[in-house]
Order: structure tokens, then C-alpha cells, then sequence
């Protein structure tokens, strides 16, 4: 039995036009000898009526004072709704698929609501479905515990969802369908000269997902990339076959390629704290009291006198609240964006962060911070230098 998994996002079953592109793609696999599992989100966007986003609003978001068991129960809907919808519209078109939710189709997970994490896969049922049907049609985003309590992923969880059915299913590849032709050397609204890449390692798109790019969630590619498993990104309006993800050993050009692409993330803020006297315990004071408020930090920066991270926006006045509230000394910056260089040639290859502070100088743009790891170089600027900075590195690297 060859098995293939296709995740369709909310963009691409919201509507009759969009699950009819989903089904050519789901008919053209089954012409092809392949059994689908199908994968689906919720249908459309907030404001949508059935999308996560809007069903949270019905009490009151993030303010909610229902348990998170109960969240999940509520979050579940919106694709259990969507996977029987789909699943109609399926065998309307000649198509023989049933729906199942994540936990009938055999995925256990733990008891973290809201942000569950897989602790047992069966694939008993599913296996049973193929000898009866074409397509079996499984909720993204979710799971269920030892007890059958309605688990939920994480947001992002639908692709998840499609790199564990992958897994589950031994499938030979997992497509994730979109409204975008692939992963692109850059944010296309910033870049305009921004490529489709037709290949990619699991590692450079994980580092790109990781640093903005929406395209695809790091952790389905993480997982995916433990199994082997290739994926796919591609378009559900197109026939373009889209970007292909592997690894590194079967991408022939890799080497060829320095850099992969830039990433970024806008909506940053810059803390800088001064020590007051300088004790080994300086940044763990500092970054516990953040944990402890459930503030996530990053591009962190640490010597015996001085420590830099960024905070997402949204946060920064209550991490100045706590800072404040500890008598520490501190400046922050607000409107920042980071900007990635991902490339996975680019460990131990020289002048890489040389090439880019000269193209950065040359247009006058200030680094305000840097930082790299094997595969990655990361500088932040301010927000209104972001579209320029993209373009520069973008053309500097001859993306």
C-alpha cells in the first residue's frame, strides 16, 4: 500500500472553489496508486464562523476563564466540522473517504492542553480504512489523551498533524498545500525579486520557519525530518510542484548554494540591562523573573556587566514592570525586527558576516545587535529599516 498525506489549510477548504482544487490534487495521487490521508485545518480565517481564532472570541479569547481542557474542546470543532465537510464534499465527486479525528485515527498524546505532545501512535485504524476507502479524511491540530479528552497541538498544530500521519502511516511523502507556490528566498511583499526554491534541507527551512517565514511550521519539519520523511509545499491553486524538503544528501546543488534565504520578525523590542554590581547570578535573576511571567525572550546577548535580549512587543511594558520592580538599570528600544541569513553551506565558510555588515553599512542601516549559530546569522534593526535591510542581504547574497 503507498501511502500519501496532503494537509489542506483554512485558505484552501473555507469554500466550495478551494476544495474543489483540494480535490483534483487528492484525484490526481489516487490515479497515481496512492491511498490519501488527508489532512485539514478549520475553514477560513477569524471571522470566519467556524476558524479557531473565532470560536475563541466566543469567551473572550485569551481572557477566558475556561480551563484549557475545555479550550481544546471548543478548538477541536472548527476541524472536526471541517473534516466532515470535506469529507462530503469527497464522496460527492466520486471520492470514497470517511473523517476521523485525530485521536480515532490513532494519535495519543499527553495531558498538555492547549500545547499537547504525541506519546503514542496506532495506526490499526487507518490501516483498516484503506482497504475500504481512497481517502481518509483526519482533523489537523489535534489528538486525545489516555482518558480520550480532546488534545490540541499548539498553534501551527495542523501541520504538525500532517507530519505525524506521515509517520503513522509510513507515508512515502507529505504535501502541504497553501495559498503561497513554495518557500521563497524571501517575504515576497518586502522582496520583490524574492525565488521560489525548488529544494531545501529540513534544516534550512526549519531555521527559516523558526526566524518568520510562515510558510511552514518548524515542528511538522522536525518531525518529518526524524522519520525521513520528504515534504512537499505547494500551491492548492496551482499544478506547480513547489518546494521540495529533505536532506541535506539528497540535494544535489546544495553545495552550490551559500545562502538559502532571509527571514525576519518584526515587532521586537530591545532591552538592554546595566549590572549594578557584577555577581554570578545577574542573568539568572533577570531571565527567571521573565520565565516567571510567562515572557518568552530571545537574541540574548550576556556579559558580566551588560545583558541584551529582545521580547515580542506585547510584552515590553511588563517586562520594564519587572525590571523596574528589581531595581535594575535598563534601557529598551522599541520597533525592532530581527533579520536571518539561513544557509546550511554556510558554516565555517569566512566573510559571510563581513559581506553582510558592508552591505548593511553601505545604506546606512544600524546594527543593533548580532548573533550566529551553525547554520544561521541573525542581526536586528530598527522596524523601519526592515524592508530595506531584507532587499539588501537579499541582493548581496545574489538570492
Amino acid at each position: 500500500m503507498k501511502v500519501i498525506v496532503q494537509k489542506f489549510g483554512g485558505t484552501s477548504v473555507r469554500d466550495e472553489e478551494g476544495r474543489s482544487h483540494a480535490l483534483r490534487h487528492i484525484q490526481n495521487a489516487c490515479q497515481d496508486g496512492y491511498k490519501c490521508a488527508v489532512v485539514v485545518s478549520a475553514m477560513g480565517r477569524r471571522g470566519d464562523p467556524y476558524a479557531t481564532d473565532t470560536l475563541l472570541d466566543l469567551i473572550d479569547g485569551k481572557q477566558t476563564v475556561v480551563s484549557k481542557r475545555e479550550q481544546d474542546l471548543l478548538m477541536a470543532c472548527g476541524e472536526n466540522i471541517s473534516a466532515v465537510v470535506f469529507s462530503q464534499f469527497l464522496n460527492e465527486n466520486g471520492v470514497r473517504a470517511e473523517a476521523f479525528t485525530g485521536g480515532q485515527a490513532g494519535i495519543r498524546t499527553n495531558d498538555g492542553f492547549t500545547e499537547a505532545r504525541v506519546s503514542a501512535l496506532n495506526p490499526e485504524r487507518i490501516i483498516e480504512a484503506f482497504t475500504r476507502l481512497d481517502v481518509v479524511v483526519i482533523t489537523g491540530f489535534q489528538g486525545a489523551n489516555q482518558w480520550g479528552d480532546v488534545t490540541t497541538l499548539g498553534r501551527g498544530g495542523s501541520d504538525t498533524s500532517a507530519a505525524i500521519v506521515g509517520v503513522l502511516t509510513q507515508a512515502e511523502r507529505i504535501d502541504i498545500f497553501t495559498d503561497v507556490l513554495g518557500v521563497m528566498t524571501a517575504d515576497p511583499r518586502l522582496a520583490s525579486d524574492a525565488k521560489i526554491l525548488e529544494e531545501v534541507t529540513y534544516d534550512e527551512v526549519a531555521n527559516l520557519a523558526h526566524e518568520g517565514a510562515k510558510v511552514i511550521h518548524p515542528r511538522a519539519v522536525e518531525i518529518a525530518a526524524s522519520a525521513g520523511i520528504p515534504l512537499r509545499v505547494r500551491c492548492t491553486y496551482s499544478d506547480d510542484l513547489g518546494t521540495m524538503i529533505t536532506h541535506k544528501s539528497a540535494i544535489i546543488k546544495v553545495h552550490e548554494r551559500l545562502v538559502t534565504g532571509i527571514a525576519h520578525v518584526e515587532n521586537l523590542s530591545q532591552i538592554k540591562v546595566q549590572a549594578k554590581v557584577v555577581h554570578e547570578n545577574f542573568a539568572s535573576q533577570i531571565f527567571q523573573a521573565m520565565a516567571d511571567a510567562k515572557i518568552s525572550v530571545d537574541f540574548i546577548n550576556i556579559s558580566p556587566k551588560e545583558i541584551v535580549y529582545t521580547v515580542q512587543a506585547h510584552a515590553a511594558d511588563r517586562a520594564a514592570q519587572i525590571l523596574q520592580s528589581l531595581g535594575f538599570i535598563f534601557e529598551m528600544k522599541s520597533s525592532c525586527a530581527k533579520v536571518a541569513v539561513v544557509g546550511a553551506a554556510i558554516t565555517g565558510v569566512p566573510g559571510i558576516i563581513a559581506r553582510m555588515v558592508t552591505a548593511l553599512s553601505k545604506e546606512n542601516i544600524e546594527i543593533l545587535q548580532s548573533a550566529d549559530s551553525l547554520t544561521t546569522i541573525w542581526v536586528l534593526v530598527d522596524s523601519c529599516d526592515l524592508k530595506k535591510s531584507v532587499n539588501v542581504l537579499h541582493q548581496a547574497f545574489a538570492l
